[in-house]
């Protein structure tokens, strides 16, 4: 058996310590193809580049069974939502 969700979680959570973290399979349940997204406090200061290599990192030791990851990595900034306009902002409009 491959590379299963549960890993994934697993190995990104150990590392990363996310204060979110959603992992999907997209390989219709091989383990072969995986989407994560995942906020964490240790990206703060970091590029994207970097907190893509963070994530690899964690990776490391099941990326041998898995053939694509795709990663959208942010810090909890940037992970909250963006606010709409006030609601006088909006009867001036």
């Amino acid at each position: 058996m491959g590379v299963t969700k549960e890993d994934v979680e697993a190995a990104v959570a150990a590392a990363l310590s996310p204060t979110h973290l959603v992992v999907t399979d997209t390989s219709g349940g091989c383990g072969a193809s995986y989407e994560i997204e995942v906020v964490s406090d240790k990206f703060e200061g970091k590029r994207l580049l970097e907190r893509h290599r963070m994530v690899n990192t964690a990776l490391a030791p099941l990326m041998a069974e898995i053939h694509a990851v795709s990663i959208k990595a942010l810090t909890p900034a940037q992970a909250q939502p963006k606010s709409e306009p006030a609601a006088a902002d909006k009867a001036q409009a």
